[in-house]
């Protein structure tokens, strides 16, 4: 089962390797992008950053990393728990490394900054029941 972000460059991402697999990409818009704000703004990445150590923090006219990780989340949950043998979700950097960094706290802004496009990580359960995570691969 493959779910995509609505967003066109999410779906581009994957559609080479849905093809090759023979597997149709279905969307959720639960994994698009972070609204940072409702307009430009110069401090992007200072707010990006600042966000990983305040979840409330929102820009006027954006969703705080609270909302993001929310939404994210739940879509995560029902894809993992959908008994799929192979489950796959495509998303973006922000709301990503937000996941990742509530699995691990380690995974940061300097982990937001790591991230290539495309970025792949398995998401998997340790010994103790934790939702942990592995970089596969990167460009």
């Amino acid at each position: 089962m493959i779910v995509s972000s609505s967003c066109t460059r999410a779906q581009q991402s994957i559609e080479p390797f849905a093809t090759t697999v023979g597997l149709p990409v279905h969307l959720d818009h639960r994994l698009i992008e972070r609204t940072l704000s409702g307009s430009p703004i110069d401090n992007w990445r200072e707010v990006i950053r600042d966000s990983f150590g305040d979840l409330e923090l929102r820009v006027p006219g954006g969703e705080s990393a609270r909302e993001v990780l929310d939404r994210g989340w739940t879509a995560i949950t029902e894809l993992l728990d959908g008994g799929h043998r192979f489950p796959i979700a495509v998303t973006h950097g922000n709301l990503l490394s937000l996941i990742l960094n509530s699995l691990d706290p380690n995974f940061g802004y300097d982990g937001w900054e790591s991230l290539s496009n495309p970025d792949v990580f398995a998401l998997k359960e340790a010994d103790d029941g934790r939702l942990v995570f592995e970089r596969l691969w990167s460009e």
